[in-house]
């Protein structure tokens, strides 16, 4: 359509005729879509805008709600290290108690072993020596009879049985 305009004229030119051209068919035409599509797409991008923003709000929240939940989470991880670390030294602290009163418990037995085996000691002791003292008295007793028959005249028997009485009774 321009090839045959352009062949007829000779030359290029601007035409200002009203109804020639369809300026006002072209006006009307832009303008009904205009109309309508500004109603049509701009509640298209209307709801598209409210959709948008209420996932942005949606995700505003979540961030908020997971923030909140990380804060949380933090302050129960430090007071589970606090708990963790007062179960540690209270643990530490137990274990040198039980290793301190196991190490008394030793000595304390030790040194009741030690007095039990002196006291047995001391009474082996003592019962050796009762031994040896009525050995040796038996011994002394039995040398002094063989003895004793050459030696001693009634009377001077006499009283050596009053002597022994008497110190029996003293004793």
């Amino acid at each position: 359509m321009i090839s045959p305009l352009l062949a007829s004229h000779g030359s290029f030119g601007l035409n200002l005729d009203i109804f020639e051209t369809n300026i006002i068919n072209l006006a009307i035409v832009i303008a009904g879509l205009t109309w309508f599509l500004r109603g049509f797409l701009g509640g298209i991008l209307e709801r598209r805008r409210e959709r948008i923003l209420a996932e942005l709000k949606d995700a505003e929240e979540r961030l908020k709600a997971a923030t909140a939940s990380l804060a949380e989470a933090q302050s129960s991880l430090g007071e589970a290290r606090t708990r963790a670390e007062k179960i540690r030294a209270d643990g530490k602290a137990r274990a040198e108690a039980i290793r301190f009163d196991s190490e008394k418990r030793t000595v304390e037995e030790m040194a009741r072993l030690k007095q039990d085996s002196q006291s047995d000691v001391d009474s082996e002791i003592s019962r050796v020596s009762r031994l040896l003292q009525r050995e040796a008295a038996e011994m002394a007793i039995a040398k002094a009879l063989v003895s004793l028959p050459g030696r001693l005249d009634a009377s001077a028997q006499a009283r050596l049985i009053d002597q022994s009485i008497q110190s029996m009774g003293n004793a």
